[in-house]
């Protein structure tokens, strides 16, 4: 490699450091980060199973829209929707 091929390599590793997405801003507290080992052990101590699904792109906006207004986890709005329709 040659060497301004390693300065752009050096260059876009100090810029992925310094804008690391989800990290939190100036003056505020950082949140833990969970990796994904461990966030599959805490599901599977929840009962939590993942299940993929293909749905309609219009479906997906409608649920999105309707977890932000109801200030709610995507996974809980659907579980409880497919819930009531599966009681029903």
């Amino acid at each position: 490699m040659k060497k301004t091929g390693l300065a752009k390599s050096d260059a876009k590793k100090l810029m992925g450091k310094m804008v690391v997405p989800g990290g939190a801003g100036f003056g505020t507290a950082a949140s833990p980060v969970v990796d994904r080992r461990e966030q599959r052990k805490r599901d599977q101590a929840l009962g939590l199973v993942p299940f993929a699904v293909k749905l309609n792109s219009e479906l997906v906006l409608q649920l999105q829209t309707l977890a932000r207004e109801r200030d709610a986890d995507l996974n809980a709005l659907v579980a409880e929707l497919l819930a009531k329709g599966l009681a029903a």
